[in-house]
């Protein structure tokens, strides 16, 4: 009897491990993007919940990188899937220190030379030591529920879904207007 009880015990044990770590990969996300906190580049908290309804394309930015002539396209991609789309701009001086400007002069850089007028957030560290919470959650699977990834350069893209559920990630090299990206727009 004590054989069998011991037997039973260890079934049951292994059965609930088992669906414990099924059920915490199939249940996604640890954490909801919406909770995450982060400021304009004017310094006004941005609440990532008003963007329920709609996907969001999170780009980290630099003004004198390679890719920077990438603000015409997103701009572009902002102002013609805006009913559907939300772009927010991250500005990060982490790759060749290609973004050293003030909040004011990184601003006046994206509209004068631009026109953007897509949402850009204060200037945050997009990994390391000082990674902000939102590439935390962009970059880690067990936060974002999908995959993890390292964000490799300036003007790396991540998409999320109208309910802020991750979608994807885009290199640098995918142009804002790439038909890897529009094609959750159409």
């Amino acid at each position: 009897m004590k054989i069998i009880a011991t037997i039973t015990s260890l079934l049951v044990a292994v059965f609930t491990l088992n669906f414990t770590n099924k059920t915490s990969k199939t249940m996604g996300a640890t954490s909801s993007i919406y909770d995450i906190e982060i400021n304009s580049i004017s310094g006004e908290p941005i609440n990532l919940g008003d963007f329920k309804g709609k996907k969001i394309l999170i780009v980290n930015t630099a003004s004198e990188c390679g890719f920077t002539g990438q603000y015409e396209d997103l701009e572009k991609l902002y102002k013609t899937y805006k009913d559907k789309l939300v772009v927010i701009g991250v500005p990060c001086n982490q790759f060749g220190g290609q973004e050293p400007g003030t909040f004011t002069e990184i601003k006046t850089f994206c509209e004068v030379n631009y026109g953007v007028t897509f949402l850009l957030t204060e200037k945050v560290d997009v990994k390391g030591e000082n990674q902000h919470p939102l590439y935390a959650w962009l970059t880690k699977e067990e936060m974002n529920g999908v995959k993890s990834s390292s964000v490799k350069w300036n003007f790396q893209k991540y998409l999320i879904d109208e309910n802020g559920a991750y979608i994807d990630y885009f290199y640098s090299m995918t142009k804002p207007m790439s038909s890897k990206i529009t094609k959750y727009f159409e």
